[in-house]
């Protein structure tokens, strides 16, 4: 029995790299009957279901295939995501995740040939990541009458990541949301100077200049918004696929902060002063940014540069304790 079991499941593999999701199906729930303990059969199954949005099944295959084998990492990891990201089950994925960081593998190590030490403490980082995200979603989705509970939810996060990016060094996701989670709790600096590490990482990306250009807005630090704003908005006209109301967005909020800069101190903002408002020019041809060699690099030092890094790096102007590294 065992033996046709991986047959059919052999057929189920050979379908799956032919991405003949039918066949797939067919074979691998005919050899898991005759087989239920092949945990990586029931890891696709679960991987399939979760493509095409059957999250329950895909819950119930990644349960299988745990039960089969409790050490399974990926099952276990895709299930705490699908849990959280999908189902909105933050506490059964929270729990899915320690367990993945508290799982210590047998390593293995054989010298200039293989090794899986590295990928061991990457799936322990990646853990603690996915545990941050489900925390900081837990504290977005809570009732009114549960709302106090945001500002607990989002340090858990706040701690989760921290502890991810011992592991995960240099990752500008975790910085990232690192900050965001730190915005929400209203702590301006924490959240300034990740935005800034995640912009020195990933420079190009438009998420972290527009978030640090709101908090900058917020702390009516227009001058510093306003550059941000400028680089959030060349970014994502670079990247069509992005949503065009989203790019209205951006622009609608430059043209209001730049109207607030214009009023000088009405709002708290900088004097006015004959400088240009920042230091990016551009050139265009037929709506196109063209870039010689060398403003090609300044424009890739300017998206690096984050505008307030000084200000979020003065420790007298805020009050706030200290979180992490």
């Amino acid at each position: 029995m065992k033996a046709k079991g991986v047959y059919y499941i052999h057929k189920g593999d050979q379908a799956y790299s032919q991405d003949n999701m039918a066949k797939t199906l067919d074979y691998y729930k005919r050899g898991l009957e005759l087989y239920p303990r092949h945990y990586e059969a029931w890891f696709n199954l679960g991987n399939i279901y979760a493509v095409y949005e059957d999250y329950y099944s895909a819950v119930d295959a990644y349960r299988h295939a745990i039960e089969a084998n409790p050490k399974f990492v990926l099952a276990r990891m895709n299930l705490g995501i699908v849990y959280s990201e999908d189902l909105g089950f933050f506490d059964e994925a929270i729990e899915q995740f320690d367990i993945v960081a508290g799982i210590k593998p047998f390593r293995i190590w054989v010298p200039f040939i293989y090794s899986n030490v590295k990928s061991a403490r990457a799936n322990r980082g990646l853990a603690y990541f996915n545990k941050g995200v489900a925390f900081k979603q837990k504290a977005m989705f809570l009732p009114l009458e549960k709302k106090y509970l945001a500002y607990q939810y989002l340090g858990d996060a706040i701690e989760a990541y921290t502890a991810s990016l011992k592991i995960l060094k240099k990752n500008y996701d975790i910085y990232y949301n690192r900050a965001v989670a730190h915005h929400l709790r209203g702590e301006s600096r924490l959240a300034g100077l990740d935005y800034c590490k995640a912009i020195k990482l990933q420079p190009t990306k438009f998420e972290a200049h527009y978030n640090l250009a709101v908090l900058l807005r917020g702390m009516k630090r227009y001058r510093e918004s306003i550059s941000e704003l400028e680089k959030a908005a060349l970014l994502i006209t670079e990247h069509p696929d992005d949503s065009g109301l989203q790019t209205a967005y951006i622009f609608n909020l430059l043209n209001e902060v730049s109207r607030r800069f214009m009023t000088g101190n009405e709002f708290g903002a900088d004097k006015l002063t004959d400088e240009p408002i920042s230091g990016i020019s551009y050139t265009y041809v037929n709506g196109r940014v063209v870039a010689d060699e060398d403003f090609d690099k300044a424009m890739m030092k300017n998206f690096k540069t984050c505008a307030g890094f000084d200000y979020f790096n003065n420790k007298d102007e805020f009050e706030e304790v200290e979180y992490g590294q």
